[in-house]
């Protein structure tokens, strides 16, 4: 599994999507938004339903609830994972990135366009707040 880089500042969400599905940025935000998703939209990163909503579109299966995020070795083989979990004049905000581990390597798939690498490996440096174990 490859990562997306986020082409919108607030898309981390659909690059995420895109990551688990295998597809473009462009064609992840062009399905986002015929379903009335757009990354400008700040529910996108501070609920979760928008981003079940596009993977249902994209057929990936992800458990109904959000699982507290207690180990690395704890984690589902493929996750969607709320990183720089934070509270903002009441409502949280967060930011998307895929973990996935194949073979015996785990990664972190992070969007974030800054990154030196977006194949993530500094766990200490990840926190996790929660995540969705994804089925496929």
């Amino acid at each position: 599994m490859e990562p997306v880089i986020q082409e919108e500042t607030t898309g981390c969400g659909i690059a995420a999507s895109a990551a688990l599905a295998g597809i473009s940025y462009a064609e992840a935000k062009r399905r986002a938004n015929s379903l009335g998703i757009y990354a400008s939209d700040t529910a996108l990163w501070s609920e979760t339903e928008h981003v079940r909503k596009l993977l249902r579109e994209l057929s990936i299966s992800v458990s109904p609830r959000e699982t507290p995020f207690e180990s690395w070795e704890r984690l589902p083989n493929k996750a969607l994972m709320a990183i720089k979990w934070r509270m903002e004049q009441g409502k949280p905000f967060w930011h998307w990135v895929v973990f996935v581990r194949e073979g015996n390597e785990a990664n972190v798939l992070d969007s974030k366009k800054a990154l030196k690498s977006n194949i993530r490996r500094d766990f200490g440096r990840i926190k996790p707040k929660w995540y969705i174990g994804v089925s496929n």
